[in-house]
Order: structure tokens, then sequence, then C-alpha cells
């Protein structure tokens, strides 16, 4: 009889590594990055690679302290692998398989939790199954698994690093106790201390609800695990601080992580209910799924009547700790944004879960479970039948063919159909009272990602990428005597990453131009990929059509050499520039570039 319980968990294991292949990796290189963020981590983590310096990440020729290194040290591995500019032309997919690696890593750790946590349960299988896939359909993680941020890595590393605690806590009590310290080790070098933070909270609330609370924390072995975790990501800190000094204190410690929580940062300033809005976004269109998920746990555990001293030592309790701890700090945080939800969304495909436990169980819960979301099913049918509406309102300066190429290829048409299936199936499985119909509906909206996001991003990789990729590939043609670039508008670090050059970016206005003729002269960068000879007789531009139009750029004398989607490329003869220069600066206009910023790039 264990035999078979050994393979059902192996065959299941299996299954899902393959499917979450298909879902997470397969096609995952075809596009290009997209700026501005994933340039920068893809830019740093190719120039350990091919630098040899795998301690301090760089960019542009600037030190990048936003982040710590374990992102940039995953890349820089698949960088290093033979061959690798012919199989990962674009050098997108080197970029994003640690995301979508650790995402499915996790999918897999979460169904195998389920297995152990329902040992006597007849359902453990489909709901093992109905976990994995609300984390995988998460919007949230559709999105963040393919791209070359830390967020997916963090949410992988976070969450089984926690998932590992609890079963350390409920199940595998005399074994295990290194897994969970370890990924927390290795949390805290994704994405800094803001782990150490989550999981404290998290175990905090879960283990003050238990009766045994001293003999649960001492299970988990603290004082060794600590220890573990320190021994993991504690070097890396402390060479920087010895190494750096004040500018990685103050640009990692003092900016990326408490001005970001205390203050608002990039106008990401959003109000106290923002990841309410988010919860129910990222968990569409099972969101009421989640809420009666959420509803059932906490009355369970509030339930006075119910004696069994077992109530709180279930992983849905641990969810709903886990869900919350994440709510409550990234709510109090000033800087808000929607990626700070992801480390929540295993705790919610948990609970998503619960509710579906409670389904298979009693008839009756079905009802308006699925009624709730036969309504929002019906709604989202009828926003994409009005689509052409409210499509009109998109306007993107860089994808100006928008709304043209979306028409073209007929994914509205697509997207219509599959919520018009969904809505008519979930009413159909709500008048026959199905008990499966949650992991049925899961089944059939599994095709959104497998046949709308590809598209979805092949058309923005059309429009705002492939023309970055085309104009790079024009510089390094074209370029003469080592001339120094630069971006002047809208700022794309890709131009960077796919040039292999230095890049200097500037705004559009004429205190840009001052700003651009200084530097040349005061920033003198360099790199391994490239060092600007800044004394050449010209430069190369990269501008953007509305920012050619403005009046200092329309008095300069130039060099077209091309137009690629809404960019030009210039030539720019130095003498020329800087004695336009020169008469701005009799006219009053100052320089800005001296200021101290952690964003620039």
């Amino acid at each position: 009889m264990l035999k078979i319980k050994v393979n059902k968990r192996i065959l299941l294991i299996s299954f899902l590594a393959i499917f979450g292949f298909f879902i997470f990796i397969f096609d995952l290189g075809s596009t290009g990055l997209v700026d501005e963020t994933p340039p920068l981590f893809a830019a740093a983590g190719r120039a350990m690679s091919e630098s040899g310096d795998w301690l301090i990440p760089k960019v542009n020729g600037i030190l990048r302290f936003d982040k710590p290194p374990l992102f940039y040290w995953f890349m820089a591995i698949i960088y290093s692998l033979p061959a690798n500019q012919y199989w990962d032309i674009n050098g997108s997919l080197s970029a994003r398989l640690p995301s979508a690696i650790s995402s499915l890593m996790l999918m897999v750790i979460i169904a195998d939790t389920f297995l152990l946590s329902q040992r006597n349960s007849e359902n453990k299988i489909l709901l093992a199954l109905v976990s994995s896939l609300a984390f995988v359909l998460s919007p949230l993680v559709i999105i963040w698994s393919k791209t070359a941020v830390s967020d997916a890595l963090l949410c992988g590393m976070l969450g089984m690093s926690l998932l590992f605690f609890w079963r350390r806590m409920e199940i595998d009590k005399n074994k295990g106790y290194l897994y969970p310290w370890l990924f927390l080790g290795l949390a805290i070098l994704t994405k800094g201390p803001v782990a150490f933070i989550i999981v404290f909270l998290t175990l905090s609330s879960y283990i003050f609800f238990q009766k045994d609370r001293k003999k649960i924390l001492f299970s988990l072995k603290p004082i060794k695990g600590i220890l573990i975790t320190l021994i993991i990501c504690l070097p890396w800190y402390l060479i920087l601080l010895i190494k750096e000094g004040e500018s990685f204190f103050e640009s990692f410690f003092g900016y990326h992580n408490l001005q970001r929580y205390t203050s608002v940062v990039n106008n990401h300033s959003e109000p106290w209910w923002f990841f309410i809005f988010i919860m129910i976004l990222g968990s569409l269109p099972f969101s009421i799924f989640l809420l009666h998920g959420i509803f059932e746990t906490a009355k369970e555990m509030f339930n006075d009547s119910q004696t069994d001293s077992n109530k709180y030592s279930n992983l849905y309790v641990f969810a709903l700790c886990w869900l919350t701890s994440v709510f409550v700090f990234f709510s109090i945080s000033a800087t808000k944004l929607p990626s700070y939800w992801l480390p929540a969304v295993p705790a919610a495909s948990i609970l998503i879960a619960k509710s579906a436990s409670i389904i298979f169980e009693k008839n009756k819960k079905i009802n308006y479970t699925l009624f709730l979301t036969s309504l929002l099913l019906f709604g989202l049918t009828i926003a994409f039948f009005f689509s052409n509406k409210w499509l009109e309102l998109i306007n993107d300066p860089e994808m100006p063919n928008l709304v043209q190429d979306i028409n073209n290829i007929g994914l509205l048409g697509r997207a219509r159909s599959i919520f018009l299936i969904l809505t008519i199936f979930c009413i159909f499985f709500l008048i026959s009272n199905t008990k499966k119909a949650i992991f049925y509906l899961q089944i059939l909206f599994l095709s959104m990602p497998l046949f709308l996001m590809p598209q979805i991003r092949k058309i923005a990789d059309n429009s705002r990428q492939l023309p970055l990729r085309d104009i790079s590939s024009k510089i390094v043609f074209v370029r003469k005597d080592k001339e120094p670039l630069a971006m002047i508008g809208i700022r794309k670090p890709s131009l960077h990453f796919y040039s292999r050059q230095i890049v200097f970016y500037e705004q559009n206005t004429e205190v840009g131009m001052i700003n651009l003729s200084e530097r040349f002269d005061f920033d003198r960068r360099s790199n391994y990929f490239d060092t600007p000879n800044y004394d050449s007789n010209s430069f190369l531009v990269v501008i953007d059509k509305y920012s050619i139009e403005k009046k200092h750029w329309k008095n300069l004398k130039y060099e077209n050499l091309g137009s690629f989607g809404v960019y030009y490329l210039l030539r720019v003869n130095r003498f020329d520039f800087d004695l336009y220069v020169s008469s701005l600066w009799q006219n009053g206009v100052q320089s800005s570039w001296r200021t101290k910023s952690f964003e620039k790039f």
C-alpha cells in the first residue's frame, strides 16, 4: 500500500514538472526583454559572466546595488553555458530562466505539501492539483514568471522556505530542519531583509495560535537554523560593506529598503486598500474561491464551539497567517507595487484549495461560490465584447499601432470566446452541482496562458522591443572611432543590453543637452564590453520621434542614419554640439546631472 502511495506522489510530481515546463519555460526566449527593469538585471548578470567579476553587479559602467546578487548569479551561470550566444540570440532566455524555474519548483512543492498534509483525504490528489493550478494561473505568476526581475525568484525561495517550515512543524518533525533555513538564506540573497521579515511575521502569527508554542518553536532549531541562514547570506553583505562602504549602505539599505518602505519612491503611491484590489486581481477568475477560503478558514479558527485541539495546526491556517503577514507588511509600506503581492500568491492558492475541499465534501457550499464566479466571468465576457471601446483609450506613444496589431491577429475574438466558454461551463457546473467544478474551470482557463499570452507578448515585443534590437544592430555596424552613444527622451536600458555599449541617458530638454556635453567630459564611464572614445569628433544619438521635434534639437545639425519604429539614429558633430550648448549656457541654462539619484542607469 505504501508503495502505491509513493508511486502516486512521484507520478503527480513528474506530471506537474512536465506540465510546468510547457507553461513556464517553453518558448521563453522567443521575445526580447521588456524595458525598463529586466534589461538592467540581464545586463548585470551577463557582465558578471563575461567579466569574471561575480561580486559586485554593474550596469552601464555603474555599480548596481538595488538588489542582492542571487538573481544575477543564476543568470550569469546560464550566460556562461557553452555557445550561449547561439541558442539564446536575444539573451532573454538566460535572463528569464531563474524566474521560470523557481516558479516551476514552487508549483511542485505546493502540490507535494498538499499530498503530505492530506494523507487521509480521498481528494488529496485533486486538492494538490487545484492548489498548484491556482498558483500557476494567477495573472501575477503568469507575468512575473516570464520576466527577468527578481520578484518571482523571491516568491519561489520564500514560498519554499515557508512550506518547508510548516512541514517541519506539522509533518516532518524529526527531519528536514535544514531546508527552510537554507531557502530563507537564498531568499535574503534574492531581495534583502524583506524575506526574513515576512517569514518572521508568518511563523510568529502561526505559532501564536498553537498550544505547544515552545515545543513547535524548538522543533525548528532556531539557533542552528539562523546560523545556517547567516552563513548563506551574510558574507556577501559584509564584503560589500567593507569594500564599498557608505555608497553600498546608502543605496541598498538606505534607499532601496528603508526609503522605499517609509516614503513614496518613483510616484508609486497607492491607497491603503491597494493590496485588497491586487489580491482579487491576482487570483482572477478564481477570486471568489479565494475569498471563500479565507472566510471559511477564519471562521474555523475563531469558532469557540470547536473543541478540536488541532484546529489551528493545518496548512490552511498557516496559509492565512502567511497571506495576512504579506498584506499587513506591504500595506504599511509607503511605496506600493503589484509585484509586492507575489509572495502571497502561494498562500492564496492554498486558500483556494480550502474552498475546493469544502465543495468536495459539502455540495451545498458550491451554490453561492459558483454563482458569484459565474457573475464574475459574465462581467469579464461583457467587458471583452465591448473591448473595442476601451481599447481605443490606450495611448502608448511607443506602440502607436497597438490597437491595429491586436485586431489584425484576432486576439480580442479569442479572449471573448475563452471567457464566454468559461461562463457557459460555470453556469452548467452550477446547475448540475458538479463537485469538481473549480478543477474543470482551471483546466479550461489554461487556454489563457497557452494561447493568448504568447500572442500578447509577441505583439508587445514587435512594437516596443524589436525596433530597439534593430537599432542596436545598426549602431554596432555604423559606429566608428568608438563614438560615444546617447539616448534622448524615452529611456530604454535594453539599448545598452543589446548594443553592449555605454549609453548616456538624458532628458529631451535644453538641460539634457548641457548634461550630455558635461558628462562626455566628466562622467567618462567604461565597462568590460566597451570603453568609448570621448575625444571622438562625433557621437551617436538614439532619439524618439517626439523628442526630435523639440526646438533645440531641430536647430542642431546632425546626420540621420535611419529610423526604427518611433526612434531615430543620428550622428552629431561634437564641435557643433558643444558650440550650441555654449549658447544655452550664455542664456542661463544650468546642468543637473551631478544630483545624486540611485535610479540612474
